[in-house]
């Protein structure tokens, strides 16, 4: 029997009182039990998300529904919006945006770049009418944290465009400070920084998004924010809820709030510092600069002579431990290690044991140890 470890960016380890939450007999949705359960997790999520004027929405969908939800509630055809583009996710908001007759403007960085919010202030000046600005915070696909802060005082100073935050792999693990900050609507999804199983999506709606959906004719029906909202003046949804995942969910932000959110932010610096630096010992150059890493995920490049597949296959199927490859022209070429949510330090350890004993087999010359070592000089400062 193998003993697997999970270190992708998703879907993450789930802690055992989530996964008990998750297995006691079902309920019905219509009861003031679940109803309980349905403002606990609200209020949980407003809490993570960090705000108090923003209404918080949930789905029963993957982290994409939620962003198809920003779209179809925000805007109408032939609205200008400004789409940030330097990675896998922030392409996906641009086809989505594109696919609801949206006049898209492609801000497009390298995946080893970081967003420029000054970028953003001259497109707006010169383009005033647009409606909405599209930013992924911490990019799944390539570890690149953008600066939402510096973005949100900008697209604050116009009233008619909002400001959209993919964040499915940021909260949780980073600072997003919603209403400091400006944003408007931003996403999550449950099988991130949550410590659930896919199948939950989470936007928070400001009162300037709401005024933006107010004008919105995009056809919408099950991603309707208005019943969402309308269903939570009684604490339930408008459609069947993914009941067990709610459960469960109630139980992760319970854990959240034991934690604190300061410290969980800490934690994930920590692990992330340990991972760099580990990685770093063995000779691997990081992918995304320094300017912008992100305490979510560690891209790395594969060395020179590696079969970057073998070596993700290795890790897996001989070590037990899963970290995820690189995703369209990076495939092959960087593997990324997840340390989003329920990671704690020897699960770092475990993945860079596994990094070297697989890199070794590989034929790569490197100090035994010696990223293990650079790793536990971190965790142990």
């Amino acid at each position: 029997m193998q003993k697997k470890y999970l270190m992708t960016p998703g879907p993450t380890p789930v802690p055992t009182e989530v996964l008990l939450a998750q297995a006691r007999p079902m309920i019905h949705h219509r009861t003031p039990e679940f109803n309980t359960v349905v403002q606990n997790c609200v209020e949980g999520l407003k809490y993570v998300c960090q705000t108090e004027l923003s209404d918080v929405l949930i789905f029963a969908s993957s982290g994409t529904g939620g962003m198809e939800s920003s779209i179809v509630n925000c805007f109408c055809a032939g609205d200008e919006i400004l789409v940030c583009y330097n990675g896998k996710f922030g392409q996906r908001m641009g086809l989505i945006s594109k696919a609801y007759g949206l006049e898209v403007t492609l801000l497009e960085y390298g995946w080893q770049e970081v967003v420029n919010a000054a970028d953003i202030a001259a497109h707006l000046k010169a383009h005033p009418d647009t409606r909405g600005v599209v930013v992924t915070q911490s990019e799944t696909s390539s570890g690149v944290l953008n600066d939402v802060e510096a973005i949100g005082a900008i697209v604050r100073e116009y009233p008619d465009c909002v400001l959209i935050v993919d964040s499915i792999t940021g909260i949780g693990a980073v600072e997003c400070k919603t209403d400091e900050w400006g944003l408007d609507v931003v996403m999550t999804g449950s099988q991130k920084g949550l410590m659930l199983p896919p199948g939950l999506a989470a936007v928070t709606v400001s009162p300037k998004a709401w005024r933006a959906y107010e004008r919105s004719t995009l056809p919408k029906f099950y991603f309707d924010w208005k019943k969402y909202q309308k269903s939570l003046e009684a604490d339930t949804t408008p459609f069947t809820p993914a009941v067990s995942l709610m459960i469960g969910l109630d139980q992760s932000l319970k854990l959240m709030r034991e934690e604190g959110l300061e410290n969980i932010i800490a934690r994930h610096a920590r692990l992330a510092e340990a991972t760099r630096k580990g990685v770093e010992a063995l000779g691997l150059e990081l992918f995304a600069p320094a300017a912008g890493r992100g305490n979510a995920v560690t891209p790395v490049w594969v060395p020179e002579g590696i079969d970057g597949k073998e070596l993700v296959k290795i890790m897996k199927n001989k070590h037990g431990v899963t970290v995820a490859g690189g995703q369209d022209d990076y495939v092959g070429r960087i593997f990324r290690v997840g340390h989003l949510g329920y990671f704690g330090d020897f699960d770092i350890i475990t993945a860079l044991a596994a990094l070297e004993m697989a890199l070794s087999e590989l034929g790569y010359s490197f100090e035994p140890g010696s990223g293990i070592k650079a790793a536990e000089e971190v965790l142990m400062a």
